[in-house]
């Protein structure tokens, strides 16, 4: 099992980061919210899953071993996969999920694209004695790093592309972009870089709203 990678950060598209390791460039499925902290050129270090099925392996990118962890736990859910596994954790930071899942959120699954009510309080069930607690870790603070060097995505690219691998349509993933620019450019006003993660939450509660 590859438990991490570390190197130099080769490339960045919406959602995978290529890291440079003793010469060979991986590629690491990742949530906006790691990608938002990555740099082209800059050294990483990122938690790693390895998926491997009959035609292929699949390498998942994590900021921390415990969003590793809850990535690994969540599959262990009937029905969720690493896609879905991720998916939960681009809507939801590991504690958020932690908390939906000892509060008995349904709302809060809910949010995720492809979890219906039935699903959730399904999820409710099974996950509820294997996230355990929520760890009461701050998160990390947003718009902290300056705008995107070259050759990374912009804000709204990879806002959409993150939609888009959700499940929503290119279409209504462009709708909910246009629907929270209006935060984006404020903290764009204030000189900090538009956090990715809260305005892909924000997305995806306009989103829901429109269903």
């Amino acid at each position: 099992m590859i438990a991490f990678v570390s190197g130099p950060v080769a490339a960045l598209s919406p959602d995978t980061a290529v890291i440079e390791v003793g010469g060979v460039g991986m590629a690491l499925h990742c949530t906006p919210a790691t990608l938002a902290d990555l740099r082209v050129g800059e050294h990483t270090r990122l938690a790693t899953s390895l998926v491997v099925r009959e035609d292929s392996l699949t390498l998942y990118g994590f900021a921390d071993d415990d969003e590793r962890q809850v990535f690994e736990l969540l599959q262990t859910a009937s029905g969720v996969g690493p896609r879905l596994a991720q998916a939960m954790l681009a809507v939801h930071s590991p504690d958020a999920l932690r908390l939906a899942v000892s509060t008995g959120d349904e709302k809060a699954l809910t949010a995720v694209p492809g979890i219906g009510k039935k699903g959730a309080q399904k999820l409710l069930l099974e996950l509820k004695d294997r996230l355990g607690e929520p760890l009461g870790a701050g998160a990390a603070a947003a718009g902290r790093s300056p705008g995107p060097a070259a050759g990374e995505p912009g804000w709204r690219e990879q806002l959409h592309a993150a939609l888009v691998g959700l499940g929503y349509a290119p279409r209504e993933a462009e709708d909910a972009v246009t629907a929270v620019t209006p935060q984006a450019e404020a903290v764009l006003a204030e000189g900090g870089r538009p956090p990715v993660p809260q305005l892909l939450r924000a997305a995806l509660q306009t989103l829901n709203r429109a269903r």
